[in-house]
């Protein structure tokens, strides 16, 4: 007991209590500092015992290394940063991204920082003050334009990058895809094989990669199939779901409705569904509706829809390998990689 009355507390519960660093884990397994700065980066002339020794301490501790000091020494900051688009997809997309790339980097140096941004503000804020502030080693973004200023700055300035989704404007870098061209021909078939003629496709935005990339697919899959278009206006992925269900409704009310329709988006054919059944039209009857999503849902509460899976968690594996093989000075033009659609649902028939 100290003068107080309260109990004294040794050097080692001392060193715990403070934020661990090196000379804590020295302290604690009686090793010089420089030996265990070396056995945490598996130094080949430190013994297997004592590195188990180290690690083993460090964990306990919860030991961290500082990143100010890491990029003092090695001009590096041992973070990979995502700048994550908050109008995503909702039905899963941010944790499956996450997840995948946090598989990844698991037992590698690196750490995952999420970095938000709205597209209805400036897209380059997020880059700027990454490329600004040197905070990252590398970069993952999102909702990629076919012109992207994103792509071309990061070129410029040296920083490796990996997009999710591609760009058309001369410039090679890393990517991960979807094959949305291959999704929506496909989609046309399977309606043509229901029957079904006059289809109304729900697409992205017109200023992303991947309406240019669905939108070939959908009309090529018209022509090939003999099928036509039923217009949706300006209603597109982006539009707010109760706007889209609104808009289904009084589409589904009109003279000609559709007797098929194409989705994008899990979350907006919730919206569509819930539109054409308060029209008074019947799934799987009077309508087909196909559909991508990013998590298995849509066929727990609407068995008629025909999904195909956009496997998210698989494309935030694919992106941080490559980020980090890019980091590593892989050549661009081998980091380049596209899914193909997996059909997950058949509707049934008839």
């Amino acid at each position: 007991m100290d003068d107080s009355g309260r109990p004294k507390t040794g050097g080692t519960q001392m060193a715990v209590r403070e934020r661990p660093t090196l000379k804590t884990i020295a302290y604690m397994t009686g090793l010089g500092i420089t030996t265990v700065s070396r056995a945490l980066k598996d130094a080949p002339d430190i013994g297997a015992d004592t590195k188990e020794r180290v690690r083993l301490i460090a964990n306990q501790l919860g030991y961290q290394p500082n990143r100010a000091g890491v990029r003092l020494r090695t001009g590096k900051t041992n973070v990979i940063a995502l700048v994550l688009s908050i109008d995503e997809e909702l039905m899963g997309f941010t944790s499956q991204m996450v997840h995948g790339i946090s598989e990844v980097l698991g037992g590698t140096q690196y750490h995952l920082v999420v970095t938000p941004h709205s597209f209805q503000k400036d897209p380059m804020v997020p880059v700027r003050y990454i490329l600004d502030t040197g905070s990252a080693d590398g970069v993952i973004i999102s909702r990629i334009e076919p012109d992207d200023a994103r792509v071309r700055l990061m070129t410029e300035r040296n920083l490796p990058f990996v997009t999710h989704g591609r760009s058309d404007m001369g410039i090679v870098h890393p990517y991960h895809d979807y094959d949305n061209e291959a999704y929506a021909y496909q989609a046309v078939q399977k309606l043509v094989e229901k029957g079904r003629r006059r289809i109304a496709f729900l697409s992205p935005g017109s200023r992303f990669s991947f309406y240019v990339h669905s939108r070939i697919g959908f009309e090529r899959g018209l022509a090939d199939f003999g099928a036509t278009e039923v217009p949706m206006g300006r209603v597109t992925s982006e539009t707010p779901l109760d706007e889209i269900r609104a808009y289904a409704e009084r589409m589904m009310r009109s003279v000609e409705p559709p007797d098929g329709i194409i989705s994008i988006s899990g979350s907006a054919t919730i919206a569509l569904v819930a539109g054409l059944e308060a029209a008074g039209r019947k799934l799987g009857h009077d309508v087909d509706v196909v559909s991508k999503q990013s998590a298995d849902f849509l066929n727990w509460i609407r068995p008629e829809i025909y999904t195909v899976s956009e496997d998210i968690r698989q494309a935030g594996r694919e992106l941080a390998k490559a980020l980090m093989a890019r980091i590593d000075g892989v050549g661009p033009e081998l980091l380049q990689s596209v899914a193909r659609p997996v059909w997950s649902k058949m509707a049934p028939k008839d």
